[in-house]
């Protein structure tokens, strides 16, 4: 009786275990599917995310493409521009009688100009002296500098009394601009035009280490009293333009120059690696009708417009 019971005690335990494990097992398979399609369902968005990453950079790169193209066609079409204007300008070629002019007229510049720094040193040395009585050394030191420029600059134009005007492009080209001065207008090329500019940074930067001379010196603010804005002649070699224009320039220059430096500031011009360069430079440019540059003597403006 008792084998029996336990029998039928062993067979229940044992169905028991068997149906456990049944339900076990489908239990545990359907966790695994679950996690395979959660992983494959990852796989596909990082996959969609890559293949849209690819996109983006295709579109970056065909735009960087379509610049660069653009660039190299805006690049083509100002050089065929610039290679346009250069020989329209060769073709335009003052004739021999017109050249001839304008060299007797420089020649005759120049003669007056080397008679005119001869006197200037008469002058510098009286100056000189007086700014010694007045105790005012930066200023001595600021003008003799001017001085020992001038000099050299005199002796380089003594030595070109054998100059070739045949090889200067001033002399053969035709006027390209024209500015104006005491209500009048003249006209000048390139050469001229640029000249005109250098005289206005010439003069900016002398003037500002006039003014700070004077700061310096604790004397009154008084850019007509130094002899560099008398004489207005530093950077001037008697070529292509007259000197009263480029007077006017330089004077232009050296005043807004004077009153930066006696006010220790920059507010009319920048100094950069020891240069000084006044900004946008008194010379206000407009474009006019005839396609001249007109450099006006009133107000600070923008640099030349290019001729088109």
């Amino acid at each position: 009786m008792k084998p029996n019971i336990l029998n039928r005690m062993m067979a229940a335990v044992v169905m028991s275990a068997v149906l456990l494990v049944g339900m076990s097992v489908p239990t545990t398979a359907q966790q695994q599917s679950q996690q395979e399609q959660k992983q494959q369902k990852q796989k596909q968005q990082q996959e969609a995310k890559q293949r849209q990453a690819q996109k983006q950079q295709q579109r970056q790169q065909q735009q960087r493409q379509q610049r660069a193209q653009q660039q190299q066609q805006q690049q083509r079409q100002e050089q065929a521009r610039q290679a346009q204007i250069k020989r329209s300008r060769q073709q335009q070629r003052l004739s021999q009688q017109q050249q001839r002019q304008r060299i007797d007229q420089h020649q005759q510049r120049l003669a007056q100009y080397r008679t005119h720094l001869e006197q200037q040193q008469r002058i510098a040395q009286q100056q000189s002296a007086h700014l010694q009585q007045q105790r005012r050394l930066a200023q001595y030191r600021f003008q003799q500098r001017y001085l020992q420029r001038l000099r050299q600059q005199q002796l380089r134009i003594q030595n070109t009394r054998n100059y070739n005007y045949n090889r200067d492009p001033y002399f053969y080209t035709p006027s390209s601009y024209r500015y104006s001065r005491g209500g009048r207008y003249y006209e000048t090329n390139q050469y001229g035009a640029n000249l005109l500019r250098q005289a206005v940074n010439y003069g900016y930067e002398e003037g500002f280490r006039a003014g700070e001379a004077d700061r310096q010196d604790r004397w009154a603010s008084n850019y007509r009293d130094s002899y560099a804005y008398q004489d207005a002649n530093y950077g001037f070699s008697g070529y292509y333009v007259d000197r009263d224009d480029y007077n006017h320039y330089f004077r232009e220059g050296f005043r807004r120059g004077y009153e930066d430096g006696y006010n220790s500031r920059f507010q009319y011009g920048r100094r950069s690696n020891g240069k000084f360069a006044i900004l946008g430079t008194v010379l206000s440019v407009y474009c006019a009708r005839d396609e001249m540059t007109v450099l006006s003597r009133d107000t600070i403006g923008r640099a030349p417009c290019r001729l088109t």
